[in-house]
């Protein structure tokens, strides 16, 4: 068997292992089923990849996303190893060649998505393999109380059947310790070993800051950076109007989401990649496999769903083991948009059903037809039709899709979408000096209140009715609002389509349990609720609830956090006292004082000093009291 430690230095240029990458690695080559959590940049994939070079076979590599698998064959390749990944959109003649090779012998890593699984094509040439592990990332994906479960990746355990002596790789940079009981149990791990990573990053700062101007804290933060940096947001519009304003600030910014098409995402990777763009700006689609080590910053405009999902994006900050921020910015209305949201995430069960009743009738489709049918979808108009509210009848159908009952294409490619970026006192001014529009845009405020704290889904039919006038003359009115910067107005792209993978079954059949669906809502809810406590608590040190979050015990504060660095900041009776010395021996004037302590780490030097003089505590005259304005 080849030496570990001479295929470390060959193919990665390393003398050491990472910790715990080697104790993973020799539970594998032992034959073990393992289950390994290691926080982003702990060097997962060598964990799979090195072992595998040592024995004779294949590794099945089980991955969620297109760009992670070639991102992973394309590293592969340049340490001449030979990789390959099955992907949508190849042909069948393609995939057969990969597959036929991989029986033969020609490869040794196959990337596949957990879908693949499901087909028989894959299963009759993956039982003739000669396969030595099975290795799945993202294996959070495999619980159901994860925070990003996918149905597709219980078939993981299915497979096993037809190597059942092969170990099992599981992998994922961040779960619960209910979660990783939860994957283990469901990929049938036998006396698996488990390696725990540590959650804390010495060199990240992590940093919780609340204010209503998110706009203003992230051109200072940009503005300080020496390096590049992720800013995430949670909708494709955010991240492109956050881009907007970063480029209008001179600031190289790209925005990248999953609507984009393949080579544009790979093109705007690239740019930032090679550090011309310094800040992309992302929802959570960007990321996964990306390892760029002088990422300074990664900051959270809008609030993740959860602590994981925060954590793991948060953890692409500072790979490099150089000192890096992670910053989170919140306002108050993010809380109730939080709320909101999960309320419409969860809709109850029977709604669930209805939506599926009224989109077959709407597409006339009788009992036990329509599978593998495609539909044009107007999601105004089918709203308006069934008098559904567009937030809830999106949380119904991700249930739909989860049984593979329809596919439906993201909220903003099914509809026109319109936001107010107002408050109340602005609309009335704007309604005062423009007769015409402000009626309309009050008559907008009315039938969609939602709309003056992010894009909302509008129907120009159900507007032109309400308004008495035609549809094309709502088009041009809402135009006129978006030129005119009052409203932000995007159509809604030409002819979305619905997709039934399956022929139509009655309603009553949709394998909801309730029991099963109020689990999933409770534990939806206590991660929600999780990232509000942590964003809530100003009293302990990030760094330590995080890493209890994840089931760890740290006793030592990080030092580098916004909690810590709060408590060592010198207190105001410490700065009071200070001052009155320093001013009482009077060799320095005030404004030289206050560059003194600020230098010291005091903070709000000049309003403690303003204070003093208010309440009579210190005594300067005029001149001497410019110099500190």
């Amino acid at each position: 068997m080849p030496d570990k430690y001479g295929l470390l230095k060959r193919y990665w240029g390393y003398d050491t292992f990472r910790p715990l990458q080697e104790e993973i690695i020799d539970s594998v080559l032992s034959g073990n089923d393992t289950m390994v959590l290691l926080p982003t940049g702990g060097g997962k994939s060598l964990c799979y990849q090195l072992p595998t070079l040592m024995m004779e076979g294949l590794c099945l590599v089980v991955s969620p996303l297109i760009a992670l698998m070639k991102d992973q064959v394309v590293q592969l390749h340049a340490k001449h190893i030979k990789a390959a990944c099955i992907t949508a959109g190849m042909g069948h003649s393609d995939v057969s060649a990969v597959l036929n090779n991989a029986i033969c012998g020609e490869l040794k890593f196959l990337y596949v998505s957990p879908e693949r699984l499901r087909q028989r094509l894959f299963i009759e040439h993956f039982r003739r393999m000669n396969v030595c592990l099975v290795a799945v990332d993202e294996a959070h994906c495999v619980s159901q109380w994860g925070y990003d479960f996918r149905p597709p990746y219980l078939q993981i355990a299915d497979i096993r059947a037809y190597h059942p002596y092969v170990p099992l790789l599981a992998l994922t940079a961040s779960a619960t310790p209910v979660v990783l009981d939860d994957i283990c149990a469901r990929l049938r791990m036998r006396s698996h070993k488990t390696f725990l990573g540590n959650f804390v990053r010495p060199n990240l700062g992590y940093s919780v800051i609340f204010d209503e101007n998110k706009s203003k804290l992230l051109l200072t933060a940009i503005e300080a950076l020496d390096g590049s940096a992720i800013v995430y947001t949670r909708s494709r519009r955010n991240a492109e109007q956050t881009a907007a304003l970063l480029r209008a600030n001179g600031v190289a910014a790209e925005f990248y989401h999953a609507g984009l098409t393949a080579s544009e995402r790979d093109r705007r990777q690239g740019l930032w990649m090679t550090g011309q763009r310094q800040v992309m700006v992302a929802t959570s689609a960007f990321g996964m496999g990306v390892d760029k080590p002088d990422v300074r910053l990664v900051l959270h405009f809008d609030v993740p769903l959860s602590i994981e999902s925060y954590y793991q994006e948060a953890g692409r900050a500072g790979r490099d083991g150089k000192p890096a921020r992670a910053m989170l910015l919140f306002c108050d209305a993010d809380r109730s948009l939080l709320y909101n949201g999960f309320a419409a995430d969860f809709p109850e069960p029977k709604y669930i059903r209805s939506v599926y009743c009224a989109l077959c009738n709407y597409y006339g489709l009788p009992m036990g037809s329509g599978a593998d049918t495609s539909h044009d979808f107007d999601l105004g108009s089918f709203c308006s039709t069934y008098n559904l509210s567009v937030r809830e009848f999106y949380g119904a159908c991700r249930f739909l899709e989860r049984d593979g009952l329809i596919a439906l294409p993201e909220l903003d490619e099914i509809s026109s979408t319109l936001y107010v970026p107002a408050g109340r006192d602005e609309i009335y001014r704007f309604e005062v000096n423009h007769m015409r529009l402000g009626g309309f845009l009050e008559t907008l405020v009315r039938m969609y209140p939602g709309l003056l704290t992010e894009p909302v889904a509008i129907d120009e039919k159900r507007i032109a009715s309400r308004v008495n006038t035609a549809v094309v003359d709502v088009v041009a009115m809402l135009c006129e609002l978006h030129a005119m910067k009052v409203a932000e107005y995007r159509p809604c792209p030409k002819k979305p389509q619905i997709v039934f993978p399956s022929p139509r079954i009655d309603e009553r059949e949709i394998a909801l349990q309730l029991q099963q669906y109020n689990l999933l809502k409770d534990a939806a809810r206590q991660r929600m609720d999780a990232m509000l406590a942590y964003i809530d608590n100003i009293s302990e040190c990030r760094s330590v609830q995080l890493a209890a979050y994840f089931g760890q015990t740290v006793t030592e504060p990080c030092g580098c956090c916004d909690v810590c660095l709060r408590r060592q900041a010198p207190s105001t009776k410490e700065c009071q006292d200070v001052i009155k010395q320093l001013l009482a021996s009077r060799h320095l004037p005030p404004h030289e004082v206050c560059t003194l302590l600020e230098a010291k780490g005091y903070t709000d030097v000049k309003e403690v000093l303003r204070d003093m003089l208010d309440r009579g505590a210190v005594y300067l005259d005029k001149n001497l009291l410019l110099s500190i304005a």
